[in-house]
């Protein structure tokens, strides 16, 4: 059932990058009304009244973890549970579980052993190059409010390939960009 969690991740990309978002459509199978369909029985499942938590949804759509790793973040450990979705091999979809079963974080990270993206501009930044993470390498990275719950932006400056440093905000869907902006 990793289709279905792969549409809907796609369902949210697609208001930045739809061309990106039709070409993996099509690599799937899948239709647009079929991505739409997926999309708004997962939004049902997550609203209804008698939804199984957040960590249960992901375990009953895409069964048993490939792998689950103790995190640290700050004074409490966690549980990052992740998954392998064919579309993007080298990432893995990561759920940050909290000792108490909440789902704290669900986005897109690198998979073990996968190739990182070299980042050394402004012009490295491509949609679907690299997740939250890796573009945080850039100095001094600061958090910006996304505007949904599967949406973060970052606020960095890094050289174009003039050299000329800029303010740039980066904004991430499921932890994988979708587009850089300069900020004036």
């Amino acid at each position: 059932m990793s289709l279905d969690l792969q549409l809907v991740l796609l369902r949210r990309m697609a208001d930045h990058n739809p061309e990106l978002v039709d070409a993996a459509r099509r690599t799937l199978g899948a239709s647009v009304a079929e991505m739409r369909e997926t999309n708004r029985r997962w939004q049902a499942m997550v609203r209804s009244p008698r939804s199984r938590s957040a960590a249960a949804r992901y375990r009953s759509v895409l069964g048993e973890p490939e792998s689950v790793l103790r995190r640290r973040l700050g004074d409490v450990e966690c549980e990052a549970r992740r998954w392998a979705l064919p579309l993007w091999p080298g990432l893995r979809f990561e759920i940050l579980v909290s000792p108490e079963g909440a789902v704290w974080n669900e986005w897109l990270v690198r998979a073990p052993g996968a190739d990182v993206p070299v980042l050394r501009t402004l012009e490295d930044l491509t949609p679907w190059s690299c997740t939250v993470e890796e573009a945080a390498a850039f100095p001094p990275a600061r958090p910006l409010e996304g505007t949904a719950p599967t949406r973060w932006g970052l606020a960095f400056t890094a050289p174009g390939v003039d050299g000329v440093r800029r303010e740039v905000a980066a904004e991430f869907t499921w932890g994988l960009l979708q587009r850089v902006g300069v900020r004036a």
